[in-house]
């Protein structure tokens, strides 16, 4: 992976990130003109590359899989202040968003995410490899998650719609808590090997044929001293909150336009979710380019894990102060696209190897979650 050797200070990554929290504070709670509005987009995809570089540079010098827990967590942490700022601003019309925007982002990385990553490794190479034992215990965490805390309020009798009661919400937020936790002390500690890319992954024959090349230069470039290091961790923070941030300022134009269309409101959660998680797909799909599936793997299923095992336990603190009811449980169409996105996930990770077949499965699912979010 390539990563500098020194801090560029005067670098585009380092300089667009302090550029755009500077603007979220100058246009935080006004109303902009359109001319604005403009500028607040294009700072924003500039944050989201800047925040993909930083993660790549923090990544190389910490290793993996650790590297790829960074970007996921930093973005979730964000993501749960996000939701909550827009529950505590938009009363009882919110109850759903935190269902909505957790929902999505199950659904964006476990199909689209991850279907994105195996067509771009596919495209050169016939056949990808990951090691089915660490990809398969984060797609099992993911669907017990979302489970516990989406499914599960849908049936429960203890209260009124689709809502936990108080002492269920504690439960599940504990065991979100605990659960995330584990697969964290395994993937890094205890079975780290399964989540580190195969040797088959580098050694499999390309496309054309040909002895397919190691993962690549950037796998043997210099490890970034821990001035830069750090130094990328300040910026990626300074970044993420810049993309959240931004993203909020944006939110009053996405719920006027979905408003204006006739769409429904879960819609905004979907919106929140794409751009929230733009930084940790621009990731995936450079490591997909890179031959290094597993990594991509890890990063679709770990943003996946870490939106519920953080959000929930979040949420549910969130609810002591929060006005009007909170609702997670899922609705029938919701659960259906659920189940089919775990039998096929299932079905990809249990070889430890996938095609471009399994790749075009995952993204019509995820093509199918957004077209029936719009057309309910």
């Amino acid at each position: 992976m390539r990563a500098p050797t020194r801090f560029p200070a005067l670098a585009p990554a380092t300089l667009v990130p302090l550029l755009a929290v500077v603007t979220l504070a100058v246009v935080w709670g006004r109303v902009l003109p359109p001319v604005v509005e403009v500028v607040v987009v294009v700072l924003l995809a500039g944050a989201v590359l800047a925040a993909v570089h930083h993660a790549e540079v923090v990544a190389h010098r910490v290793g993996e899989p650790f590297g790829s827990l960074i970007l996921a967590v930093a973005v979730t942490v964000i993501e749960v202040g996000l939701i909550i700022t827009l529950m505590v601003s938009g009363g009882p019309d919110t109850a759903t968003l935190a269902r909505d925007t957790v929902f999505a982002a199950v659904m964006i990385t476990c199909n689209g995410i991850v279907g994105l990553s195996l067509l771009l490794a596919t495209v050169r190479r016939r056949v990808v490899v990951f090691n089915p034992e660490g990809t398969g215990a984060a797609l099992a965490t993911v669907l017990t998650l979302a489970t516990l805390s989406l499914v599960l309020p849908t049936f429960t009798i203890g209260s009124p719609g689709s809502a936990f009661t108080g002492p269920q919400l504690a439960f599940a937020a504990v065991s979100s808590l605990f659960l995330y936790a584990t697969f964290v002390f395994v993937q890094n500690v205890r079975h780290r090997d399964y989540f580190l890319p195969p040797p088959r992954e580098i050694l499999t024959p390309s496309s054309s044929g040909r002895p397919g090349d190691a993962v690549g230069d950037e796998e043997h470039a210099p490890v970034p001293p821990m001035t830069t290091a750090l130094g990328s961790f300040a910026l990626l923070i300074v970044a993420l909150v810049a993309v959240v941030g931004l993203a909020k300022v944006e939110s009053p134009t996405i719920e006027a336009v979905v408003a204006d269309a006739g769409l429904p409101r879960p819609v905004v959660g979907v919106v929140i979710a794409l751009l929230v998680l733009l930084p940790e797909t621009l990731a995936a799909a450079r490591n997909a380019r890179r031959d290094r599936t597993q990594i991509s793997l890890n990063l679709a299923l770990g943003s996946a894990m870490a939106s519920i095992g953080l959000t929930i336990p979040a949420i549910a603190i969130a609810s002591l102060w929060l006005d009007g009811p909170l609702v997670l449980g899922l609705g029938a169409t919701q659960i259906v696209l659920l189940g089919l996105t775990a039998a096929v996930g299932i079905l990809t990770v249990m070889p430890g190897r996938a095609t471009l077949l399994q790749a075009w499965v995952h993204l019509s699912l995820c093509a199918s979650y957004l077209f029936l979010a719009a057309n309910p």
